[in-house]
């Protein structure tokens, strides 16, 4: 029943507003990209299937995890946000969230009592969910963020993280190191390199932005082009990684097929930005960059399955 002061579809406004509070400040988008990579590193340690249990327990641990560490990023740099148009319409910022003081109580929550749950059961599982948290929320946001160039490309470990925690879930059905496992590992770096390219993509496309209040990303502190040589640096590391885990058996070429075909369009991506360092270019990579790391962990799993 409706009373005359709130119609379905203001309900229905109000709903969608909220759901979308939630999903800007925990970066569930992001936070299903770490997922996915996750399962990536689960499926790489177990050669196969690593069963619904360790996916669950990924998700669970790792992925609230990396939500209370988004939301605290976002409570740590609400000044930041504010000056930027790419950042300025978050939550905290916004007005969308008008009294802050219950986000890093429930952050810390989401990154602490996950992992100490997980610790009796699968104590790499909660060190690494908890260690990508610490990554980003301290080493990158708070320590090397506001201080140097090369935060992100320290603070891509986080993602690493997140693909050994995904290994270290399938413990249970390859033994306690499933996260060492050498395809793991091989994934963790494609990731940790992949992240540098992807994110100096978006900050080319934001230059101004990170200028105005002062952030040394890379592409605010140095030319467009030479930006644009950095990220191709780390574009072809990348897609080194990626055709390096071609030697899996347990992938084969199912998964170096598609893969390669997407290393030709992503190293051509890289160096059209070089030739023509602009920011439809930038834009471009950035969304191949995505698009990219989306083909290598889905064929990952696809592959590792068949």
């Amino acid at each position: 029943m409706t009373t005359p002061f709130e119609t379905p579809s203001a309900r229905g406004a109000s709903a969608a507003s909220l759901i979308e509070t939630i999903v800007t400040l925990f970066k569930l988008r992001i936070v299903a990209l770490l997922l996915f990579a996750g399962t990536g590193g689960a499926f790489l340690a177990a050669g196969g299937w690593p069963g619904l249990g360790p996916l669950v327990a990924m998700t669970l641990t790792g992925g609230l995890a990396a939500a209370g560490a988004s939301a605290l990023n976002q409570y740590l740099e609400q000044s930041e946000d504010a000056s930027m148009r790419r950042t300025r319409r978050r939550p905290l910022v916004s007005g969308a969230i008008t009294r802050a003081g219950w986000v890093p109580v429930v952050a810390v929550s989401l990154i602490v009592i996950p992992s100490l749950i997980a610790l009796p059961l699968n104590p790499a599982l909660a060190f690494w969910s908890f260690a990508g948290a610490v990554v980003y929320v301290g080493v990158y946001t708070v320590w090397l963020k506001p201080r140097t160039v090369l935060n992100i490309v320290i603070g891509g470990l986080a993602g690493t993280c997140a693909v050994l925690s995904g290994g270290a879930a399938a413990n249970s059905s390859v033994g306690a190191q499933g996260w060492a496992h050498p395809s793991v590992v091989v994934l963790g770096l494609l990731v940790f390199l992949w992240t540098p390219a992807h994110f100096w993509s978006l900050a080319m496309m934001c230059r101004d932005d990170y200028a105005r209040v002062n952030v040394p990303m890379l592409p605010a502190r140095a030319s467009p082009r030479h930006s644009a040589v950095w990220v191709a640096v780390h574009g072809a590391a990348t897609a080194f990684a990626a055709l390096a885990l071609g030697s899996d058996e347990a992938l084969g070429g199912l998964y170096f097929i598609p893969t390669a075909i997407a290393t030709i369009d992503l190293l051509r991506r890289c160096g059209q930005l070089i030739a023509e360092p602009t920011t439809a270019r930038a834009r471009s990579l950035f969304i191949a960059s995505n698009t990219y790391l989306a083909i290598v962990l889905l064929m990952i799993c696809v592959s590792a399955l068949i």
